[in-house]
């Protein structure tokens, strides 16, 4: 485990102002217990995410002047710093964690490390640069739609999605309830898995060790060519059909993300009426025209898919894709471009928030000489088996 930096050092505070990454800190928020597994590392949250003695923004001004400042953390934040991990900072976040893009009108885009001049990817933007620059060890995030999986990509880091309520919500500002999820980034598999441990436990006994892995083709198909190469390069596994329609299930995902998220802050953003970026407000718009029919086929979509996950998990298979679109693109992609980037991002990675499955996501590739990483989903319930078996697929590296 890394040593505590001192939050006071010139240097560290330096890089951390150029970073963008933090919106408060570098400061010890809450010390860690020193005693626990996780003693001596370095945690730092997401703003959705309450810590004690700050407010949660959620990447919107408006809805952070309304609000109180946090007398507790959030469980999680607990969790962890009750094993250990010092709290260092609060992190930038894309608004309302509605965006996997990395920008934040109000808050500004971290930089990325990995690829200069490029997006760290979003929602947990600066949790992510924050890990890749080495100014945490750790970092909590959320993860929706790909809020975790796809910064972890860009970035080049891991990251971990657990299987849907798997870690306890409690103290989060929400976007999507039955899909929102409390993860971890991180440089090291030790750390991650480490943490992931004290904020999960352990698995069931009767949960089945990874047996094999199988890259999906639907998942391929939604990419091009230099990144099905460079995925089957990083993970030379058998290629074999899921026998989903993703174009579908990816509707599915984004019709029932719209409900949900209006159903949270739809009343607020009519009563406050918050200054939003265009595209966040354009979801919401959109969201706010979601029909009960188009719910009411949504749920038979996600019925079927989560059948379909069952089914091709079981035994202890894992399921392999891309973890995003591409590389991270130009922080001043245009518009178009970005859109088609957040669609293609969405198609990846619905299957998890359909069906609830855990996913961790490994900088085992690279496609324009940049980070890209792959993305393995196993079933429900089995998160730490995950982690385990993910870390011996990383040289020198292990649980």
């Amino acid at each position: 485990m890394d040593g505590r930096p001192n939050v006071n050092d010139p240097d560290l505070l330096r890089r951390a102002a150029e970073l963008g990454a933090f919106v408060v800190g570098p400061a010890v928020l809450a010390e860690g217990a020193s005693d626990g597994p996780l003693a001596g590392v370095t945690l730092a949250v997401k703003d959705v995410i309450d810590v004690a003695g700050t407010k949660t923004c959620a990447g919107n001004p408006d809805l952070g002047a309304a609000r109180e400042v946090a007398d507790r953390s959030a469980r999680a934040v607990e969790a962890l710093t009750g094993a250990g991990a010092t709290v260092i900072g609060k992190t930038v976040t894309d608004e309302l964690a509605y965006s996997l893009a990395g920008t934040n009108v109000h808050y500004g885009t971290p930089i990325n490390v990995a690829a200069p001049g490029r997006t760290p990817g979003g929602s947990s933007s600066g949790s992510a640069a924050a890990v890749a620059a080495g100014l945490a060890d750790l970092a909590l995030g959320t993860d929706t739609g790909g809020s975790i999986r796809v910064p972890a990509s860009y970035c080049g880091i891991l990251g971990w999605r657990p299987t849907h309520g798997r870690v306890d919500p409690a103290g989060i500002t929400h976007l999507a309830r039955s899909f929102d999820t409390v993860g971890l980034l991180a440089r090291d598999a030790r750390v991650l898995t480490a943490a992931a441990r004290a904020l999960a436990g352990d698995d069931p006994s009767s949960t089945p060790e990874v047996t094999a892995a199988a890259v999906v083709p639907e998942l391929m198909q939604l990419v091009e060519d230099p990144v099905r190469e460079a995925v089957l390069r990083g993970v030379p596994a058998p290629v074999e059909p899921l026998g989903v329609d993703l174009e579908e299930c990816a509707w599915a995902f984004r019709t029932l993300q719209g409900r949900e998220a209006w159903l949270e802050h739809g009343e607020w953003i009519l009563r406050a009426r918050p200054v939003l970026g265009p595209a966040v407000r354009a979801r919401f718009e959109a969201a706010a025209r979601v029909s009960d029919a188009d719910v009411e086929r949504a749920q038979d979509i996600r019925l079927a898919a989560v059948q379909r996950i069952a089914a091709a998990t079981r035994d202890g298979r894992v399921l392999v894709g891309p973890s995003a679109a591409g590389a991270a693109p130009p922080i001043h992609a245009d518009p178009s471009r970005q859109d088609s980037t957040r669609q293609t991002n969405l198609a990846l990675h619905c299957l998890a928030g359909l069906t609830g499955a855990p996913v961790v996501s490994l900088p085992l590739a690279r496609v324009e000489d940049l980070p890209l990483g792959v993305a393995f989903l196993a079933a429900p319930g089995s998160d730490l088996t995950l982690l385990r078996w993910a870390a011996t697929l990383l040289p020198g590296r292990e649980a």
